[in-house]
């Protein structure tokens, strides 16, 4: 406790750091109270009547709403959240493997990613345009009073607009933050959102279980060891020795790469990305099929989001996916490539083709107990509710949201204890240094 303490005063000594995370708390704070800002002329009371009434029973909107930090539910100007810039990033991204013009701006260094950066931009106001009338006529729509009930021309284009702007805004504060503050803006944001209905979520489990207070502490603790082995899996690498060039210094060999002589491969290469797709895909047959009851067996198993038929094909779906994702993000080729090109080398591999072949070998081996843990980690929240954990907390013990939550976190620490090192202060940890993981712009490439 002592050392933590002393960490936290390190922390506020720093002045940058410390303007830094005020200026971050700050920006999230503004994020906060915009999902909360609703259209205009939209019926508040309508909208807490449907929310008391519905109370989290609707899987997906439950999900939306978690993502954009409760602004879908409230019907806010930042119902759309980060998502649709999180969507242009990921086409952007596949564009970048497909179309040479979208790869020559990838290779063109700041100037290319700036270039990547605006038509980004762009394409999230285009996604924007579309996805807000959908929303209003979809969602807004079905609630019972929260709408005006003359939707003049004048009114539809204003709601757009303020949506279409809500979403930008959202993601400028993502970028200040990332530019100004700590940690990545984009990442931290769709965080908060995911952890502002975690104390609300507690609270319910805690009131529906006050009778049996030892099942409430069964539950944080194999939480925490979800944690715990999200973090593994999530910083778990494949260490393939190398032998690397020297250069003489002086009167020394110095080794090329420095005190680095592996090559990591990591188990979890493809990030959350493959859950992402496995599950836009599955909201298609959720959205059909979860309101008839009629409609055949094999419908109304997929419609149920907790059912053993959905999360099979789930699991199944993300298994595939995977591969693909990963096969896309590592090139076992080109990394041969640029071993021989720098005078690296595996031992007992020669450069070039075999050494292509031997990464190949090597990822797709590591790959699989990756993706059967994504597979897990997706299928958790189901097994939650099977074991009687309220709707709501359940989506806390696995998912896209756990993988985002474990990424940010150990992201913006090492962000921070960076800060501390170039100080010559101790870092967060004794006896070892905090990995950070990749962003959700590399998220979106890995989230």
């Amino acid at each position: 406790m002592k050392r933590f303490i002393q960490n936290i005063k390190n922390i506020w000594k720093v002045e940058e750091l410390r303007k830094r995370i005020l200026l971050t708390l700050f920006l999230i704070l503004v994020y906060r109270i915009g999902s909360f800002i609703m259209l205009p002329g939209v019926n508040a009371d309508a909208i807490l009547a449907n929310a008391s009434r519905k109370g989290g029973d609707n899987v997906l909107e439950s999900l939306l709403s978690m993502f954009s930090g409760g602004g879908f539910t409230h019907v806010s100007i930042m119902a759309l959240g980060i998502m649709p810039y999180i969507s242009a990033s990921i086409i952007m991204q596949l564009l970048g493997m497909a179309v040479p013009a979208v790869q020559k701006m990838q290779n063109e260094g700041e100037s290319g990613r700036k270039q990547i950066n605006t038509y980004t931009r762009i394409l999230t106001i285009i996604i924007c345009a579309v996805q807000a009338p959908s929303y209003i006529s979809l969602y807004a729509s079905s609630i019972q009073g929260a709408l005006p009930a003359d939707q003049s021309v004048l009114w539809w284009t204003t709601a757009v607009s303020c949506m279409v702007a809500g979403s930008m805004f959202a993601v400028w504060l993502g970028e200040r933050i990332t530019d100004k503050g700590i940690g990545n803006g984009i990442s931290l944001l769709i965080t908060v959102g995911i952890l502002s209905r975690l104390p609300s979520s507690f609270l319910s489990e805690m009131a529906a279980n006050k009778d049996f207070p030892l099942k409430i502490v069964l539950e944080i603790i194999v939480f925490m060891l979800i944690v715990l082995g999200t973090i593994l899996i999530v910083q778990g690498v494949r260490k393939v020795p190398l032998n690397t060039a020297k250069r003489v210094v002086g009167a020394r060999a110095v080794d090329e790469q420095g005190a680095r002589n592996y090559l990591p491969l990591k188990v979890n290469a493809s990030g959350v990305m493959p859950i992402i797709f496995a599950q836009a895909i599955m909201t298609i047959p959720v959205m059909i099929f979860s309101q008839q009851k009629d409609g055949g067996m094999i419908q109304y198993a997929l419609g149920d989001t907790h059912g053993v038929p959905y999360n099979a094909l789930l699991a199944l779906l993300i298994i595939v996916f995977t591969y693909f994702y990963t096969a896309i993000m590592i090139n076992p080729r080109k990394m041969a490539d640029d071993l021989k090109r720098s005078g690296g080398f595996i031992p007992g591999v020669r450069p070039g083709e075999e050494t292509a072949e031997y990464i190949d070998s090597l990822v797709s081996r590591i790959t699989l107990p990756g993706s059967m843990f994504l597979a897990l980690i997706a299928v958790l929240p189901s097994i939650a509710y099977a074991c009687n954990i309220t709707s709501g907390f359940e989506y806390f013990f696995g998912g896209t949201s756990l993988l985002i939550m474990v990424g940010v976190v150990l992201d913006t620490l090492q962000q921070i204890e960076s800060y501390l090192l170039n100080r010559h202060m101790d870092g967060l940890m004794e006896g070892s240094r905090v990995r950070g993981r990749r962003s959700i712009s590399e998220m979106s490439s890995g989230f």
